[in-house]
């Protein structure tokens, strides 16, 4: 790549979004594709990931991931192809994950990227997903806090995510009956013919605490919570004694200035229920457990996942309003580049 006057595209920060992020409160710069410098590699960026947690980056207070300062190039996380190595692990050609940011190029040191194996099967597109951070979470989510037993009720909300599709399956492997919460009659189905779970709720019925009930006769034991709000008072209400919950995200109030003031958590005393909030990234060792133990799995297809695919980078901002705003359906993808492979 010496002496290459090509030229690559960020996606910046341009003022902090008022509600639901808007396209016009980002800018697409152009500049050269750098040179990496010793330990660097630069990669072309074939899948850009889109998650929940970005809108938290977009505030200027810092939650538990750091805020993108006005100007900045967005951050999130990408598989991209190796262009240019200056790390003698990483070769031309090779695909990697861990290289960070919104933009068709990125310069990343190589002890931040894992090399994807091909041979694998996966498709690429996998590894931001059912294989990646999304399913990590999951597994941690499930295995470390929940612990379902055979004949216990696990309810997941968002259940047709690509967090909460995982959870529920993995659930569902321990015997549990699962009981997922999606938002509308399409994802409801796909919920229970598509993944296999016992029975789903739409949150957007008129009476979801009923309805709730009525999926759950014997009360909840484990509830891994990717929603918050009406959908969240309604699980609480109907917890079993010594009941989990993971607290894995709140995505109905991300988009909100200041956010609602919580339940009473009274009954946390009286039923002994564990709530524990976590955060995988604080778990390296559990994404290359995971992929080690899923892998298998996607390879012979018993572990089921959905990617909703946008294409061009300069439609990641639209991207990410639709995850906030429940508008996607699986996992969220913007495919920036095609693999030539």
């Amino acid at each position: 790549m010496s002496g290459s006057n090509q030229l690559r595209q960020s996606v910046a920060l341009k003022r902090r979004p008022d509600g639901e992020p808007r396209p016009d409160d980002f800018e697409i710069r152009e500049d050269l594709i750098p040179e990496p410098a010793a330990g660097e590699v630069v990669t072309r960026t074939l899948w850009l990931s889109i998650d929940p947690y970005m809108r938290g980056r977009l505030r200027e207070e810092q939650t538990y991931a750091a805020a993108i300062q006005i100007g900045e190039v967005m951050t999130g996380e990408t598989v991209g192809e190796v262009i240019a190595s200056a790390d003698p692990r990483f070769a031309v050609g090779d695909v990697v994950s861990g290289a960070r940011g919104w933009q068709t190029h990125s310069v990343s040191r190589g002890d931040n990227l894992l090399k994807i194996d091909r041979a694998a099967g996966a498709p690429l597109s996998a590894y931001l997903g059912v294989l990646g951070m999304p399913g990590a979470t999951a597994y941690a989510g499930v295995t470390e806090i929940i612990k379902p037993q055979k004949g216990q009720t696990i309810v997941i909300s968002a259940a047709s995510g690509a967090v909460g599709s995982i959870a529920g399956q993995l659930a569902k492997r321990a015997g549990a009956r699962v009981v997922g919460i999606a938002g509308g009659s399409e994802k409801c189905l796909w919920v229970q013919d598509g993944l296999g779970f016992d029975d789903c709720v739409d949150h957007r019925s008129l009476d979801l605490a009923r309805e709730l009930k009525q999926a759950c006769p014997n009360g909840i034991d484990g509830y891994f919570e990717n929603v918050g709000g009406a959908v969240q008072a309604a699980v609480f209400d109907q917890l079993n004694r010594h009941a989990r919950v993971a607290m894995c995200g709140m995505v109905s109030q991300y988009n909100e200035a200041v956010f609602p003031p919580g339940p009473n958590l009274g009954f946390v005393v009286g039923k002994a229920v564990l709530i524990q909030g976590f955060i995988v990234s604080d778990r390296p060792a559990r994404f290359t457990e995971w992929r080690a133990l899923a892998a298998p799995w996607v390879a012979d297809g018993s572990l089921i996942y959905r990617e909703d695919i946008i294409e061009g980078l300069d439609q990641a901002p639209d991207a990410l309003a639709g995850i906030l705003g429940g508008r996607n359906f699986g996992k969220m993808l913007v495919r920036v580049g095609h693999d030539q492979a």
